[in-house]
């Protein structure tokens, strides 16, 4: 294939890997058969390849601006996300998912449940949503082209049963988890899509749909993280995860919120091997819940360390998570720090370790040479350090702070002058 073959090209390993790997189920390549677009930028996710970001965008009841969350979507593709999901639940459901399909050239993934539960214009009350609302939305959404979608199939009355018994600060901070919690406790049955999975997996397998299975049981605080309704939903979504592989189908597994820094490696670890090894996709974890405004480093130095561990696939967080819906430059100074988390976490992961340190290297080499243009060609933002550079120019070859007195340029000089 040659999607294989460019893959893993960019990657830096040998398709025969990749192929190994895709055919493991330790890689995804999430690719709709509908969305056949040549300008589509496929991208691996999993053990051995380059960490990768999502961007999370989308509408709410409070604030729509279809123009706005688009643009958004474009912010984040420059400045380096891999994928985006929209979590639009405002306005017309349809109309803001056709244009980011639309608009942008790389997967995109949505959570059908917020369309199934809240209708196209999110009126609907979510309790009165039917089985058939659920599943003809992920089909719906499919049919478009989305590329992968989260299904919460893991929030069962099992897992229920375990958050009651939990005695968490903050129950379910999941929207996707909370609707079906809500829908399970008001309807007294199972969730359909845990229920009625085969379903699924019929409807995934005819458009290549790949899954990603919600983490709807994640903590929403410090207090509540590495607990019991948390593993449970694992357990059971470790077992999903074996069930799509026999169906042939592509899954990713979600993972926690908020774990401190110290737990960050015993929830990767064990969810990893729960899942026989499924990518893992995480939204950060955040690592305090102190920082409100800041929260793109809480998640960034989560998603670092849990990086070094095994994640896969970061998700964003923006500087306004847990205040207001994000703002175009909050999107992009969210999407430039993930970025960052997910190359600290390359340059001590296996099978990127080489790739990602020669690149460090050579930032190191145009440093060491004062060659500026290299520099900031390498950064990763460029616009940016581009921008500061020139804020507040100097006199030599080097920068501001030091000017003459710039401790590579004095020993360079001395070292020649040896020579």
């Amino acid at each position: 294939m040659d999607i294989l073959k460019d893959i893993a090209s960019e990657e830096g390993i040998s398709e025969e890997r990749l192929r190994r790997l895709v055919h493991s189920g330790r890689v995804v390549i999430p690719c709709n058969a509908v969305r056949e677009d040549e300008r589509i930028v496929r991208r691996a996710i999993g053990e051995g390849v380059s960490t990768k970001v999502n961007v999370n965008v989308g509408t709410s009841r409070d604030y729509v601006d279809i123009e706005e969350e688009v643009e958004k979507a474009k912010i984040a593709v420059k400045y380096g996300a891999d994928t985006i999901m929209d979590l639009s639940t405002g306005g017309d459901l349809d109309e803001v998912r056709r244009r980011i399909l639309k608009e942008v050239n790389v997967p995109v993934g949505t959570v059908p449940i917020y369309q199934a539960a809240l209708g196209k214009r999110g009126e609907r009350a979510v309790v009165d949503m039917t089985s058939d609302d659920m599943f003809n939305t992920v089909r719906q959404h499919a049919k478009e082209g989305v590329d992968f979608v989260t299904i919460h199939a893991g929030v069962n009355l099992n897992s229920l049963e375990r958050l009651k018994r939990c005695n968490r600060i903050l129950d379910v901070v999941s929207r996707g988890g909370a609707f079906l919690v809500a829908w399970m406790i008001h309807n007294e049955c199972e969730n359909p899509f845990y229920k009625e999975y085969d379903y699924l997996l019929e409807i995934a397998r005819e458009y290549e749909l790949t899954l990603s299975l919600g983490d709807g049981m994640r903590p929403g605080c410090i207090a509540d993280a590495s607990d019991r309704a948390k593993f449970m939903e694992n357990i059971i979504l470790g077992e999903l995860v074996a069930v799509a592989r026999d169906a042939g189908v592509q899954v990713i597994v979600e993972g926690p919120g908020h774990v401190p820094l110290d737990e960050i490696e015993t929830s990767v670890r064990a969810i990893k091997h729960i899942t026989n090894f499924a990518p893992l996709y995480l939204l950060g974890p955040l690592v305090t819940d102190l920082a409100p405004g800041y929260d793109h480093f809480v998640s960034a130095i989560g998603g670092a360390v849990a990086g070094m561990y095994g994640a896969d696939f970061l998700c964003m967080v923006s500087p306004s998570e847990h205040l207001a819906l994000p703002s175009i430059q909050h999107i992009k100074d969210g999407t430039v720090v993930t970025k960052i988390a997910a190359h600290v976490a390359d340059l001590v992961k296996e099978g990127q370790r080489t790739r990602a340190r020669r690149m460090d290297e050579e930032m190191a080499y145009a440093r060491k040479a004062l060659d500026w243009d290299k520099q900031l060609e390498l950064a990763i933002d460029s616009e940016e350090a581009r921008r500061i550079r020139n804020s507040r120019p100097s006199d030599s070859d080097a920068c501001s702070i030091c000017g003459d007195l710039c401790a590579i340029k004095m020993v360079n000089e001395f070292l020649k002058r040896k020579e």
